[in-house]
């Protein structure tokens, strides 16, 4: 009889425990999931701002705007580094127009991560001085952030066709989508952000 009691108690406590763990990473999704439901990457917002988030520790809106943008600028960090690699390659093998071609593309990368570093400091700033300042500082966001989209798409579209492997145009084209996903994604959430940090405060909209 104790033999099937202890059978019972060893059986029980780790699902017992299992299922609220569970429980707590089912409610973290939910909450994500209400603060994602506006973004177009749905599934890559939850994704991305989900290892943040716990029973313990439920981040504020500029937070998650802060984590997705950082998200987003060590992406475009990585890829530039791929793509430098990848460029390097070409130049190594005297395919000169499709090194050029990717020359350009890490120029406008460089503009993309000085872009989203500025943003993510303008967020910084966001709430610690005046409540004036507010509208200049979204502005400066919204303007980096929107910028750094454009150099991430002109730069996919300025991809060489034949020049470039296979593999390697194939990896370059997945993780600039994924950057153009995150940045697209940080603007969301900065202006979920923004939206309810203006109600809180009462501050007029000057972009009605």
């Amino acid at each position: 009889m104790a033999q099937n009691i202890l059978f019972f108690l060893v059986l029980f406590f780790p699902i017992f425990g299992f299922s609220n763990v569970v429980e707590s990473l089912s409610r973290e999704r939910v909450y994500l999931e209400s603060q994602c439901r506006s973004a177009l990457y749905r599934d890559l917002c939850v994704r991305t701002l989900l290892p943040y988030v716990n029973k313990n520790t439920v981040p504020s809106p500029q937070r998650l705007a802060q984590i997705s943008l950082a998200s987003c600028l060590s992406k475009a960090r990585v890829t530039k580094t791929y793509v430098d690699m990848v460029a390097k390659k070409l130049n190594e093998t005297d395919k000169l127009q499709e090194y050029q071609a990717l020359e350009e593309c890490i120029h406008q990368i460089d503009n993309g991560v000085d872009q989203i570093t500025q943003s993510f400091k303008e967020l910084q700033r966001m709430g610690t001085d005046e409540d004036e300042n507010f509208a200049w500082h979204e502005s400066n966001v919204q303007s980096w952030v929107s910028a750094a989209l454009t150099d991430i798409t002109t730069c996919i579209d300025g991809i060489p066709g034949n020049g470039i492997g296979r593999r390697e145009k194939a990896m370059i084209n997945a993780r600039f989508l994924n950057m153009k996903q995150l940045a697209s994604n940080s603007l969301m959430m900065f202006t979920r952000y923004t939206t309810r940090y203006r109600a809180a405060r009462g501050i007029k909209n000057p972009y009605p």
